[in-house]
């Protein structure tokens, strides 16, 4: 749905505007002009019983600047696994605000009153010492206080708060309501990540540009600004004579805060709780992580047809034009697995809602049954707000469990869609029971497939302390919606809601409870808005997850806006409110690669844009792009033109083509998702995940890969029918035309032809793809015969390739083999000397002979030699000459030239297979 403020959010009141000038002479800039801090020393260290290190250190000189600083420290250390080092560094006499423990399980430090019994002041000079791991070393110097993290195997350092004067930056500081620490860094490290935000330079983190992590609702068409979610994260890349390795450093924190990349160095500044590190060694990209999945939680499991196509829009004013919708598209022979409502559907956008009247229950029981009967699905938007009305069960069955957010003792009053609501409180169990039992009540009225979260960073349409106006309609109903209507006034009354260091909220340093709850409003537990505002997402996402996996057992799907540290363990992510530009088209690529970092790889853009309008020419391409998004769905604005993928005839077949692809890759992208959830792999990802020592590509944000080798090149630009795209060494197969080729030794950039309907996919060596025969709903997709393409090295004598297969029924809570619902396949394949062999290795076979899959074509291709085949054997056994097996060889075009001599390559192609998925086979043959 559309930010409260879409297009124009920085046009703030003329008193917002004053009370900005009054605070930006007190914000912080990236040059560290004003010394801030002067430091800690240490005074105690010692080992814990655990196998950590626990240290005290004592402030070296006071300063008044963002308040006082915090006498005494502890810090504690600890190893907690081969690949990750914690570093956790808290007042040593006071608990302060940490990431609930509840909401993301982790190791808890020990207690503190545990460890200040063990403070002793030593007259001894501490020295430099180590604290050694598996893969990381940590080491410290005493005064001032610094540490570094540093690789173990080649001594690379990895993190390092000790200055310099080559960069200059203060020591530790560590107030109540102000932390910073820096870390110097190689200037020719790649840095990912610290999100979200729309990045214009690409997904690589660019010196300078602001970095500033606070959920947010601003459109994403604001660039660098903090969006919706907030992840403190980044991955660091480096190459250092051709061995490439990456590391990731994670702060665990969910206060606002600024983030300063100067390419030499990187700098903190929060707001609040507390500096809780964790280093993940690698040292490969997907190692990375890996390592971060298994802390924060593994990506959840999605069913089989999240992987179809999605439609929605915000304007679907009655049934019947959504009825309307899913029959076009089947006439225009578009694929599409699922049609999404916005607030349509609602009666008075109230949550938990149906509108009698445009959409009458009978007749909405009625569609859905009949979608559903084909394996349609359908899925409608939630939001947080509770409609403030005494005749409405949600609402009054809130107020009876006392769920909502406090301010001053009494529900925190805001305005959203439906007009005065109030906001529950995710951090409450009891908040959790009633939301659990609202999606119950909800899914019996209307049997939804899943749930839209949105606004939940959270979006506050006014600010400061509201009440309903007397004696006016609030809202009136017309106009956008978004405007203000109740009678607010301004709090600053507190630290909270105007502390001393301003973020850079918004990209303008706004008040950081401008159009979002109160900060100094109160939580579960006392708990503060102010400590928990960027988790209102991330709580809510867990709730929300319970919720749906408790109504018929099946697997929830859920999309969220607002994310954390965490959040993909629970639900899908969309990029929010862009609009239909080609800038914004380009901005999609990395934000959905950061996504990908950051542990949630169901993530895509809305195709063609959320606000208006895209031109014809770009929706073609859009849709070229957002048909390999892991997450791929059409959304469009109240007030933009109606664009669905059949309103123009040359964008239905550019869809047609290109959603023709990924249905037929459907398996493919199924088991990403499986290998998402077992190790953290993301689906769509960066070339430098699979090409680490490819320096080239390090900055690359205009092509992806969808697993290891499967490479989208798009069209980006207006009015292009080429696109100039990079190609890693090795051989890469155009999956539009499986004999064309392109082969470098080191890499080579290739201008490739790009018609208005034409997209170029190709697939890397070594690889076995999996594919079906496509389909309009993926349920019946799924049913068609299976072929493999196999691909080796071109014109190499000796090669192999690997590939796997996930399958299983889709819909139970888990994915997961042993249970009886699951078949795993390791297809291999190798060449030697002319020998072919294609063989699998089956897991759990029964579920897909059950099913009834086989294997219908198999295609190998960059094979040398003359194009005769002999001895071709299935199982051990020749296959007869009067067989339904087809067998026919096709040189390759090589586009670039040919780098291997004069010898010609080959694809042999085998038409006609009946080989079943859930048995092993062994293919053999003999080149000429």
């Amino acid at each position: 749905m559309v930010s409260p403020n879409p297009i124009a959010f920085l046009c703030l009141s003329s008193f917002l505007l004053n009370l900005l000038l009054c605070v930006v002479g007190a914000s912080s800039s990236s040059t560290n002009a004003t010394k801030i801090g002067q430091g800690y020393r240490l005074v105690s260290v010692e080992e814990t019983p655990d196998g950590g290190l626990i240290g005290f250190l004592q402030v070296k000189k006071k300063t008044s600047i963002y308040g006082s600083d915090i006498p005494l420290l502890r810090f504690y250390v600890k190893h907690e696994s081969d690949d990750r080092l914690r570093v956790h560094i808290t007042d040593a006499n006071k608990q302060r605000w940490e990431v609930p423990y509840n909401l993301l399980p982790r190791e808890q430090p020990p207690a503190l009153t545990q460890t200040i019994g063990r403070l002793r002041k030593s007259k001894n000079t501490i020295t430099v010492s180590e604290y050694t791991g598996s893969e990381l070393l940590f080491s410290y110097a005493s005064d001032p206080f610094s540490f570094k993290v540093k690789r173990k195997s080649n001594g690379e350092t990895l993190f390092d708060t000790s200055s310099d004067a080559s960069d200059p930056f203060s020591s530790l500081v560590f107030k109540d309501q102000y932390l910073e620490i820096s870390t110097k860094l190689p200037k020719d490290a790649s840095l990912y990540g610290l999100g979200e935000n729309s990045q214009p330079h690409g997904i690589k983190l660019y010196p300078g540009d602001p970095y500033t992590l606070y959920t947010t609702d601003i459109s994403a068409i604001n660039l660098n600004a903090d969006l919706y979610g907030s992840h403190p994260v980044y991955m660091d890349l480096r190459n250092s004579g051709g061995k490439a390795s990456a590391h990731a450093v994670l702060l665990l924190n969910s206060n606002g805060m600024d983030v300063f990349y100067k390419g030499t160095s990187l700098t903190y500044k929060v707001i609040g709780g507390v500096f809780d590190f964790y280093f993940f060694s690698g040292p490969s990209p997907l190692n990375v992580v890996d390592q971060y999945t298994q802390l924060i939680g593994r990506p959840a499991p999605m069913p089989y047809w999240a992987f179809g196509f999605h439609q929605c829009r915000w304007g679907y004013h009655n049934l019947s034009v959504v009825e309307d919708v899913v029959d076009s598209y089947k006439k225009a022979q578009i694929p599409l697995d699922v049609i999404w409502n916005d607030d349509d559907h609602m009666d008075g956008k109230k949550d938990f809602s149906v509108n009698p009247v445009n959409y009458p229950r009978p007749q909405l029981l009625k569609f859905l049954e009949k979608i559903h009967s084909i394996g349609m699905k359908y899925i409608v938007i939630n939001d947080p707000g509770i409609a403030v009305n005494s005749s409405y069960g949600v609402y009054q069955r809130g107020v009876a469990n006392d769920v909502f957010i406090k301010y001053d003792g009494e529900p925190f009053l805001a305005q959203v869609w439906p007009g005065a609501v109030n906001f529950p409180d995710f951090l409450n169990p009891k908040t959790v029971s009633w939301w659990v039992d609202e999606i119950r009540r909800f899914h019996e009225l209307v049997p939804i497939d899943g749930l839209w979260i949105d606004m939940n960073e959270v979006s506050n349409f006014c600010s400061g302390k509201c009440k309903i106006p007397q004696g006016k309609q609030c809202p009136t109903g017309v106009g956008p919606g978004w405007i203000c209507c109740l009678d607010c006034k301004n709090i600053t009354s507190t630290r909270w809601d105007d502390p001393p260091y301003k973020i850079n909220a918004s990209g303008i340093q706004a008040p950081i409870g401008f159009k979002t709850i109160a900060t100094s409003a109160v939580h579960y537990n006392g708990v503060l808005e102010y400590d928990a505002h960027s988790l209102f997402g991330f709580s809510e996402s867990i709730a929300t997850h319970k919720g749906l996996l408790g109504i018929e057992g099946k697997r929830p799907f859920i999309l969220s806006r607002s994310t954390f540290v965490g959040s993909g363990k629970y639900v899908a992510h969309w990029t929010g409110d862009n609009q239909g530009t080609w800038e914004n088209l380009r901005y999609s690529i990395s934000t959905m690669l950061n996504f990908g970092i950051f542990g949630i790889p169901m993530v895509g853009s809305d195709i063609c844009g959320f606000y208006p309008q895209p031109t014809e020419e770009l929706c073609n391409r859009w849709i070229e792009v957002g048909a390999f998004y892991p997450f791929s769905r059409d959304h469009a604005n109240y007030y933009s033109p109606r664009q669905e993928l059949y309103q123009w005839e040359s964008v239905a077949e550019s869809s047609r083509n290109a959603l023709g692809i990924r249905y037929r890759i459907l398996p493919y992208l199924y088991t990403l998702n499986y290998e998402a959830h077992v190790s953290g792999a993301p689906i769509a990802r960066p070339l430098f995940f699979s090409f680490p020592t490819y320096t080239e590509c390090y900055g690359l944000s205009t092509q992806f890969l969808l697993g290891s080798g499967l490479m989208i090149s798009p069209v980006l630009e207006q009015g292009k029918t080429e696109v100039k795209a990079l190609f890693p060494p090795g051989s890469w197969y155009s999956l539009l035309d499986l004999t064309s080729t392109i082969t470098s030794k080191d890499g080579i950039y290739v201008t490739l032809g790009a018609p208005l309907h034409v997209v170029n996919v190709h697939l890397y060596q070594n690889t076995i793809l999996p594919m079906q025969q496509g389909g309009l709903i993926s349920k019946d997709a799924r049913m068609t015969p299976f072929s493999l393409v196999i691909t080796f090295p071109a014109g190499a004598s000796d090669g192999d390739a690997k590939g796997n297969l996930f399958l299983d029924e889709d819909e139970r809570p888990e994915i997961t083999l042993g249970d009886g619902y699951s078949t795993y396949v390791d297809f291999h394949a190798t060449v030697k000397q002319g020998a072919v062999k294609v063989w699998s290795e089956v897991q759990e076979g029964k579920f897909a002979l059950d099913k009834g899959w086989f294997i219908e074509s198999v295609s190998v291709l960059g094979l040398d030699g003359s194009g005769s085949l002999s001895s071709l054997q299935i199982d051990g056994k020749p296959l007869i000459a009067d067989s339904n097996v087809k067998v026919s060889t096709t040189e390759h075009v090589h586009l670039n030239g040919q780098e291997n001599g004069e010898n010609k390559t080959l694809m042999v192609a085998l038409k006609g297979l009946n080989i079943s998925i859930g048995k092993n086979f062994d293919l053999n043959w003999k080149m000429g």
